[in-house]
């Protein structure tokens, strides 16, 4: 069965969905997205990603085209309109098409373009790969200065990606000035003692919305949490390492430029708290 797919408010067939050439997004990468997990129908931490949506447009002088209610109301009849179970509903937001190309941003007549549509995951929650850990290398971070945007300008990611398809690993990390900013699609942590060392907030990284509840319940787990930027010789030297992201939740990284992390395996902290933030999660989920 062909997916729905919802573009400026009608529900179409996947085949049949399309967006003007002239669109901003696709011409200058002038938009903002959001990817929401989607675990036994309900969705995972909705009201973070609306509140970064926003944030996201603000910074961008871009119009938010739905109240939270409505982008809510969107989401859920994607997933009951593709009959999403396990799986994620991708959120897209440009300036529009207005009807030709020109750097300058048009004016509000032009409308954006509003695009969602569903990956049906089924296990999302039990990836295997939590148990097995991921390895990772260090690349150059060479993106522009405003990664706290969420936007849809994904080449040098997708780039860090290949980078780790290539060298046969799973992942990028991205090192700036000496220290790791973050994973391709993810927030970087590591694991010393009872204490997690993530960089902290800035135009640097992404504001990911897992990392905000990660970390939440880390503290109230009695863990020390120490924001600050830490190096990849400091990351190999860890107990344990891991990343966040919406659709991975909490993993494992158990091996850094071929080197193992503490055992080589995922240790004690990192299954505990992807174990808690799949549980509180899931009591969360609307």
């Amino acid at each position: 069965m062909s997916r729905i797919v919802h573009v400026n408010g009608a529900l179409l067939p996947e085949a049949e969905a399309t967006v003007s050439v002239f669109d901003r997004g696709f011409l200058m990468a002038d938009g903002v997205y959001e990817v929401t997990s989607v675990l036994g129908g309900k969705l995972i931490d909705f009201d973070g990603h609306c509140r970064r949506l926003a944030r996201s447009l603000a910074e961008l002088e871009m119009q938010n085209p739905h109240t939270d209610a409505e982008w809510l109301q969107i989401h859920r009849e994607m997933v009951a309109q593709n009959g999403v179970v396990d799986g994620m509903v991708y959120l897209q937001v440009t300036r529009g098409n207005p009807g030709d190309r020109d750097f300058a941003f048009p004016g509000p007549e032009t409308k954006p373009t509003v695009v969602l549509f569903t990956q049906s995951k089924p296990g999302l929650a039990e990836n295997p790969q939590a148990a097995i850990g991921l390895r990772v290398i260090s690349v150059p971070d060479i993106r522009w200065g405003r990664r706290d945007i969420k936007t849809v300008q994904l080449l040098y990611p997708s780039m860090g990606k290949m980078m780790a398809k290539k060298a046969g690993v799973d992942d990028s990390w991205f090192v700036e000035d000496g220290t790791v900013t973050e994973g391709t699609s993810n927030n970087a942590y590591i694991v010393k003692g009872n204490r997690i060392i993530t960089r902290p907030l800035s135009s640097d990284i992404l504001h990911g919305i897992t990392r905000v509840a990660v970390l939440r319940f880390a503290a109230e787990a009695q863990m020390e949490v120490e924001e600050r930027p830490f190096t990849i010789a400091e990351a190999q030297a860890a107990d344990e390492a891991f990343i966040t992201s919406a659709s991975a939740f909490v993993m494992p990284v158990v091996e850094i430029d071929g080197q193992a992390v503490g055992t080589g395996k995922p240790g004690r902290v990192v299954p505990r708290l992807r174990e808690i933030y799949l549980e509180e999660m899931r009591k969360a989920a609307i």
